[in-house]
């Protein structure tokens, strides 16, 4: 038996699923098809690899396959009969050529309504602009219906012309005979016409038969509170018009936010650092902070207080995207060393300092002992 593989043929793994083999096969069907492939092992290459999908892609076939291999499927039946057994390679080719045993892609494909062209714009945002939202004036450079010929492409009092080559589809067809499939039918856009299935003899004198022309439009965004760094806002049908009747793109602004000096964002709760003077750690304070909305509020140090605490202020953060209620407004406390002391100030840590004694000293030393073993 010199016969390869058939998984090996296919290049799939025993294991692979049906929708892997599909895969395979269309690969390589694509590749070796003696119509699209003029080498001369290009037809045994592509009966292997059809011999090997009728076996793989048959439940029936595939087991006795595995079970005993090639011989198992001695004399079996369709084996020898490439033109039976590949009940889905008419939609495969379909895919591959446009068209199989005679059929070819349908009239009207190619020249059908096609979607217009999505857009995107950048806007720039303070911080607080995109929390409490904003609106803004754009100017968007885009594709549009030509008001002067109506998208036709023909000056106004002219119509265009079915194209008699095509008539009218955009495409010519072009049939083969394959020795393996019967008729092979193969389209390419109309030479006459270039794919639009018409011909325009009096071209508009504004688009000049382009059907669209380029304008700049003012469109205003609302961009809602609580918007953040990336977000996208989609305006419907605001992008490029569509061609042929279709329906216009959509366009995208996307939100850049600048930084703040005091808070930090994540998601919905600001996040602050506030320094405070020894005094107000070791005794306690009240103290002002500021706010996004602009108005200080009150926070309450309490005695004691070290650096790195957190204090959370409800309801002070950024307001909600397309929900109710705020986050959070957190504040870290940064006890802060004094600088450029004055005498007096100098004299009465000094007298602090004295009044505390040693107990940091000794503090200090025994920790230090502890580590080193030593009482």
């Amino acid at each position: 038996m010199d016969k390869r593989d058939y998984y090996e043929t296919l290049g799939v793994e025993r294991n692979s699923d049906d929708a892997a083999m599909k895969k395979a096969f269309r690969k390589l069907a694509q590749k070796y098809h003696p119509d699209v492939n003029s080498a001369p092992e290009a037809e045994a290459t592509f009966k292997e690899i059809n011999e090997a999908y009728q076996v793989l892609s048959d439940p029936q076939k595939r087991a006795v396959y595995d079970r005993y291999g090639h011989a198992g499927l001695s004399g079996a039946a369709g084996m020898n009969d490439f033109n039976q057994g590949f009940g889905d390679l008419g939609s495969i080719f379909e895919e591959l050529f446009s068209g199989f045993s005679g059929q070819g892609r349908g009239n009207g494909r190619r020249n059908a309504p096609r979607r217009g062209a999505d857009l995107r714009v950048d806007i720039s945002l303070s911080f607080e602009q995109a929390a409490f939202g904003t609106e803004r004036e754009l100017e968007v450079p885009r594709m549009e219906e030509c008001d002067r010929c109506h998208a036709s492409g023909a000056e106004p009092g002219s119509t265009p012309e079915r194209c008699s080559t095509c008539g009218g589809t955009g495409e010519v067809q072009r049939r083969q005979q394959s020795p393996l499939f019967g008729t092979i039918v193969t389209a390419s856009p109309c030479p006459r016409c270039n794919g639009a299935g018409e011909l325009i003899s009096s071209p508009c004198a504004k688009c000049h038969g382009q059907k669209r022309v380029r304008v700049t439009r003012k469109l205003k965004v609302n961009v809602p509170a609580g918007v953040d760094d990336g977000t996208r806002i989609r305006l419907a049908g605001e992008g490029e018009a569509g061609s042929l009747g279709g329906p216009a793109g959509n366009l995208y602004v996307v939100i850049a936010v600048e930084s703040h000096p005091v808070f930090v964002r994540n998601e919905f709760d600001l996040h602050m650092e506030l320094p405070i003077n020894i005094a107000q750690a070791a005794l306690g304070a009240n103290v002002q902070i500021p706010t996004l909305d602009g108005d200080p509020d009150k926070l309450e140090i309490p005695a004691g207080t070290q650096t790195g605490k957190s204090f959370r202020k409800r309801g002070l953060g950024i307001p909600r995207l397309q929900r109710t209620g705020r986050g959070d407004l957190i504040v870290t406390v940064r006890v802060a060393t004094p600088t450029n002391l004055t005498t007096e100030q100098k004299e009465l840590l000094r007298r602090l300092a004295t009044s505390f004694g040693d107990e940091t000293t000794e503090q200090k030393k025994g920790f230090f002992d502890r580590i080193l073993g030593t009482d």
